[in-house]
């Protein structure tokens, strides 16, 4: 017997709550079949969790990148994985624009227009040319929700967790990135360029991706400074 919510009734009616798995789904009704298999976490351990600790400290954002593409295939199974992020509601807010080249370019020449407004002719054409050189692009964005301010914070968060493990995954196969958030990425043209009504979805940011040319030195404040203990 059912009750409401989709908790179960026994024998006697009173109700009884279904476990919920750690996805957030219900186990099936096992009446009158196996049971259900209890969740359970796997613990790493040795040099799988070794492995996850360095991905974790070793991710940097990369700035210079060697011109060859990253094999697509790669770059797919890292955007199948930033699916995996937490996303409360199940709401699976990220979009994942991929752009040609045309469309790329098109892009860089809006930026180098926008930088020329502010920093002049020589600063424009540095950032074109170097705009240009970068291997792989990728735009996410995250859907708009003006009639619930905290839906449409949840979804941006969580499109920032995907964001997170698509550099990790990346980084796991060799492969750099940089996520940014410029003047450019907020631009009504690049909506225009990308076909993204603004009113339905905001672009959380523009991410490069390539193998790293270049490493930078890792820098974080002490544990300290970000943990406070309350009695």
């Amino acid at each position: 017997m059912r009750a409401n919510g989709g908790d179960s009734m026994d024998k006697d009616g009173k109700r009884k709550k279904q476990a919920s798995k750690s996805d957030g789904s219900r186990p099936a009704d096992t009446e009158g079949g196996d049971a259900a298999e209890e969740p359970r976490l796997v613990a790493l351990d040795g040099d799988a969790l070794a492995a996850v600790d360095g991905l974790l400290r070793g991710r940097r954002t990369v700035h210079e990148f060697r011109p060859e593409l990253p094999p697509r295939a790669l770059v797919d199974e890292a955007l199948d994985l930033s699916r995996w992020a937490p996303n409360h509601k199940h709401t699976t807010p990220w979009r994942w624009y991929r752009p040609g080249r045309r469309t790329i370019e098109k892009i860089c020449g809006l930026n180098a227009r926008t930088v020329r407004q502010t920093k002049g002719e020589e600063a424009a054409r540095k950032k074109l040319e170097r705009w240009l050189k970068l291997p792989g692009w990728l735009l996410l964005t995250a859907p708009v929700n003006e009639d619930d301010p905290l839906r449409h914070q949840e979804d941006y968060a969580a499109c920032c967790c995907a964001a997170q493990n698509f550099m990790l995954a990346l980084w796991a196969r060799g492969i750099g990135s940089k996520w940014s958030t410029g003047p450019v990425t907020r631009h009504p043209e690049l909506y225009q360029l990308l076909g993204i009504d603004p009113m339905a979805e905001h672009v959380v940011g523009i991410f490069w991706y390539g193998f790293p040319a270049q490493l930078m030195e890792g820098r974080r404040e002490p544990l300290e400074k970000s943990v406070i203990d309350r009695p």
